[in-house]
């Protein structure tokens, strides 16, 4: 077997997030710290040359004040041994200096710290302070570099007779400026430690909040993300803690119909009021809520975050509310065709009976009454309601009416005709009306469903009277809301859409929907909708004809029965 090859040590930039920032921080952090000690060394150095030269310049300017130095430069030669040495030897060690030269107009000294220099030219121009002017500045000269200060010297009658210069030794200052580095790098130091230390904390938030991961993992994440929110067949809606939108999905944009324009909007500013805000927001609360929006019927779910946030989902099923009516209506044909059934055979054998007893006479007069019936019901129907869609919709509620022993009426004043611009649409809010008015009046004494149908110019006015128990005025509202319902809901689908969607449908045309208390009690649900109805055309429109009973095989409702 071959050995296993050693590991090579790789250096590079760590993988995880959390080295990744606190290496970061602490590159940022020790950079800051040498940038700010260069930024402050480099201002001292100018400083300390600064204070030299002035205190040289002071120097100078107390030398040249001595009331008896100037005469004693006029009267005295230059020599080691003169006034003029030993007062500027006073000077110079009192003050700490490294020099104090005195000389006369021509540049040659009467005193310097070296006694062989007396009597010889200074070795920098001294033209400057000769000429009345004060001098401070870096040189170097016959005792090296040193910080400078240069001032006339007057005599009592205020004539320049010399100048006096004042020297401090340049390395004291640099000495200062050495002394003071590391105190300013213990205190970079410390500052340093203080920035690594907050480093590290805050990159160890960091890390719990990423989970440790890497960036390359966030990344992935974040793609992964996006293509799972516009991919999926659910609208997906992020809110902050202030209740703003902070994120939708392509799905969400179409269920609410809004647009990139509503991030950053308050939920009521984007969606406007209504029950579909306030599941959003949290203000109606439970599971599988169901809103609708626009012609929508959606299922909302709310889920908060740990930020004070939340996460809704929505689940268009306008589809499967559909189908689940269909199914309702699919299932009242099935029991009033069985009912029919059952009643078509006892008709058999009620003619059988009468044909085996040798009655042809009543036979025939029994046969002709049922077919009567069936064919007076649509005819009925039709005389009044000339709209097809309409026509065949009542006929077929009246069977199913007739089966749960309820009498569906048309009204007297009733008279519309076949200029719907929407007939769907209305099909759709009669049917539920009827629906829920043969629900109310089911089981209750001399049931009966009245349906009222009318044109008022443009204007369609639709008017559904039962004998039920009628609505509580504290209801009244309530019924048009989304989810709201006292019916127990089939296994199949949820209630409370029927009445919203009615309302929604009326509103859409500009119209209105309500309800109050029938005459003689139960309940009054009103529907107007304006701009309904094409123009008329120039055909004279039939007359009214009076009140009419849809009747079904099995049930004879006459006018002593209303």
């Amino acid at each position: 077997m071959s050995p296993t090859p050693p590991r090579r040590l790789r250096l590079g930039m760590p993988k995880r997030m959390f080295s990744q920032v606190l290496l970061m921080q602490v590159a940022i952090a020790a950079g800051v710290a040498v940038l700010a000690t260069g930024l402050f060394l480099a201002p001292l150095s100018e400083q300390l040359d600064d204070q030299a030269m002035r205190r040289a310049l002071a120097i100078a300017q107390t030398t040249a004040a001595q009331p008896r130095l100037a005469e004693e430069l006029k009267s005295t030669p230059a020599s080691a041994d003169g006034p003029v040495q030993a007062e500027a030897e006073r000077i110079r060690k009192a003050s700490g200096a490294e020099y104090v030269v005195v000389m006369n107009v021509d540049g040659t000294r009467w005193s310097h710290t070296n006694p062989a220099e007396i009597g010889g030219h200074v070795s920098t121009d001294p033209r400057s302070a000769l000429s009345g002017r004060e001098v401070m500045e870096i040189d170097s000269g016959t005792l090296g570099r040193s910080a400078r200060g240069k001032v006339p010297l007057r005599d009592t009658d205020g004539r320049i007779v010399g100048a006096v210069s004042v020297g401090i030794e340049y390395d004291s200052v640099r000495a200062r400026l050495i002394h003071a580095i590391p105190g300013l790098f213990a205190y970079a130091g410390g500052a340093l430690a203080v920035g690594a230390l907050a480093a590290y904390l805050i990159s160890r938030r960091v890390q719990r909040q990423t989970r440790d991961l890497a960036f390359s993992d966030i990344a992935g994440l974040l793609a992964e993300r996006e293509a799972m929110l516009h991919g999926i067949r659910e609208g997906v809606v992020a809110l902050d803690r202030e209740g703003r939108i902070r994120l939708l999905n392509d799905e969400a944009r179409r269920l609410l119909g809004i647009g990139d324009e509503a991030v950053g909007q308050p939920l009521d500013t984007a969606l406007g009021e209504g029950r579909t805000t306030d599941v959003l927001a949290g203000t109606v609360t439970g599971t599988d809520l169901l809103t609708v929006r626009g012609q929508r019927v959606l299922v909302a779910n709310r889920m908060p975050t740990d930020d004070g946030g939340a996460v809704a989902t929505l689940r268009d099923r306008t589809e499967l509310e559909q189908l689940g009516r269909e199914l309702d209506s699919t299932r009242g044909l099935i029991d009033a065709l069985r009912a029919q059934d059952h009643e078509h055979a006892n008709r058999m054998h009620t003619l059988l009976g009468l044909l085996e007893l040798e009655m042809y006479d009543d036979a025939v007069e029994f046969v002709g009454e049922v077919v009567g019936d069936h064919r007076a019901t649509a005819e009925q129907v039709t005389e009044k309601i000339h709209d097809p869609l309409l026509a065949a919709l009542l006929v077929g509620k009246a069977t199913v009416a007739a089966e749960r022993g309820v009498a569906l009426w048309i009204s007297d004043s009733t008279l519309f005709p076949d200029r719907l611009i929407d007939p769907r649409g209305l099909v759709t809010i009669v049917g539920n009306l009827v629906d829920n008015a043969l629900d109310a009046a089911a089981g209750t004494l001399h049931a009966r469903v009245e349906v009222e149908l009318r044109a008022e110019g443009r204007t369609a006015v639709l008017r559904v009277r039962d004998t039920g128990p009628g609505i509580p005025a504290e209801q009244r509202e309530l019924i048009f809301t989304d989810g709201w319902s006292t019916k127990k809901p089939p296994a199949h689908r949820k209630r409370g859409i029927g009445l919203s969607l009615v309302r929604r449908l009326a509103e859409r045309q500009g119209g209105s929907a309500r309800v109050s208390e029938a005459d003689g009690g139960g309940a009054e649900f009103t529907i107007v909708l304006p701009e309904a109805l094409a123009e008329p055309g120039l055909a004279p429109e039939p007359a009214p004809a009076p009140g009419l009973v849809l009747k079904s095989a099995a049930t004879t409702v006459n006018e002593e029965s209303r």
